[in-house]
């Protein structure tokens, strides 16, 4: 028997009585949601929140800032290293696990863990075209849609340069123009109703249309107490790097060796 299968096993049993100590790195968007389950958990979970701003700096970018801090874990405290996160615009394709595994909900991005399931987002989502989601945390940490807007238009000269004036008009308008309504998604944590009032106001200035739907903090749940099910979440283990799979499953672990 194999060290390593050894402590594969050790740490399911662990998790299996839940008694074990985790790293969890997640995004403040998400501070409110992954508090909550924190305190609820019955592990003991560490958690290092990272700044908004890291999805601006691209896929490459955030990648290696997130490499670093997972780098920097002490593999002697903790059984494995959890990341609130979706795929965010391949921000987590690329991560490397070192000595512990990495365990990545399956989902493109947050709102599949704000509504507890890629089945009810991808449903949402067809059946709601245009829509931008809202959170108390993209209204307390974001700027959100004023963010998506003013890299839209640092990005216009690009188009002009590289479409000519005519063609980048066209396609400014057609991304500006694509979303007409925010739905707010209420998990049950919120301090009062100031956020959904902000969405409203919001909608209401911009002519769009509002609408309020339910959250489901389950997925948080699951993330922070194990085990994980590999239908929701990707556990990556030593030695492995986290591939986009271009399929259902969104993410996989790929092995040094293939």
């Amino acid at each position: 028997m194999s060290v390593r299968f050894r402590e594969t096993v050790r740490r399911s049993l662990l998790l299996s009585i839940g008694r074990v100590r985790l790293k969890l790195i997640g995004c403040e968007v998400l501070y409110r949601e992954l508090c909550h389950v924190v305190a609820r958990s019955r592990n003991q979970v560490d958690v290092e929140f990272l700044p908004k701003g890291l999805h601006d700096l691209g896929g490459e970018g955030m990648r290696a800032r997130l490499q670093e801090v997972v780098d920097r874990v002490d593999s002697s405290r903790y059984e494995a290293v959890l990341f609130g996160y979706g795929l965010c615009g391949n921000g987590i394709a690329g991560l490397a696990a070192r000595s512990l595994p990495l365990v990545l909900p399956r989902a493109h991005d947050c709102i599949t863990l704000f509504l507890g399931s890629r089945e009810r987002y991808l449903d949402y989502f067809n059946t709601h075209p245009g829509t931008y989601f809202k959170t108390s945390g993209w209204i307390e940490r974001g700027s959100g849609l004023v963010d998506l807007e003013r890299q839209i238009t640092l990005g216009y000269d690009e188009l002009v340069a590289k479409y000519g004036e005519e063609n980048a008009k066209y396609l400014y308008e057609e991304l500006t123009k694509h979303y007409r309504q925010f739905t707010f998604i209420e998990t049950g944590i919120e301090p009062d109703d100031r956020f959904e009032r902000h969405t409203r106001e919001e909608a209401g200035r911009r002519g769009w249309s509002f609408e309020k739907m339910q959250g489901d903090l389950g997925l948080f749940q699951r993330l922070v107490d194990g085990p994980w099910d590999d239908g929701d979440f990707l556990v990556a283990p030593p030695g492995a790097r986290v591939v986009v799979s271009h399929n259902d499953g969104i993410i996989r672990a790929k092995r040094a060796d293939q």
